[in-house]
């Protein structure tokens, strides 16, 4: 009844050298394309303790001026095996000229947000610009996002404003490129 799917013509890049071509303005980075896996710990004041998880964050293209994004979470024990899903978000980082970078990103938790920085020198620096929630979300106020690529490293680093605390440490991560 149904007729079968034919191969994606055109697949997204996951790698600066793999069709389609990158857009120019994706330049600054270029870097971060591909699967990323790593660990990371997190804390805020409203948790009960702090805590250890897993992470995984891929980048893609479609040869447009933005890239696709998409991060993964789960919470590990004490032995770093997997305990239950945890973050999960999606959304686009739109390049502008001079490496500026306007970010949306939604969760499933109710909360979408739009956040601008900059990317240059192995560094997007992205702060909140609007947060909007449904009507049963957490209270999020504000977010700064910094993702530094050093070498074969992805450091990742999440500041956040969330029921009644101002803007503080909530996540850092290690995060290494998927072979």
């Amino acid at each position: 009844m149904f007729d079968a799917v034919p191969e994606n013509p055109y697949p997204d890049g996951l790698r600066p050298d793999r069709a389609p071509a990158p857009h120019a303005l994706l330049a600054p980075v270029l870097g971060l394309l591909g699967t990323w896996h790593g660990r990371g710990q997190g804390e805020y004041p409203t948790l009960a303790a702090d805590f250890t998880y897993a992470q995984e964050v891929t980048f893609s293209h479609d040869g447009r001026p933005f890239l696709r994004y998409e991060a993964r979470a789960w919470l590990l024990d004490g032995d770093a095996a997997p305990l239950r899903p945890s973050a999960r978000e999606s959304g686009w980082w739109r390049l502008q000229p001079d490496g500026r970078v306007e970010a949306l990103i939604t969760q499933p938790t109710g909360i979408a947000e739009i956040s601008v920085g900059h990317a240059a020198d192995g560094t997007v620096d992205l702060s909140t610009h609007q947060v909007a929630r449904t009507p049963t979300a957490k209270e999020v106020d504000a977010t700064r996002r910094r993702y530094t690529l050093a070498a074969d490293t992805l450091t990742f680093v999440h500041d956040l404003a969330a029921v009644g605390r101002p803007l503080q440490h909530h996540l850092r991560a290690q995060l290494r490129r998927k072979a």
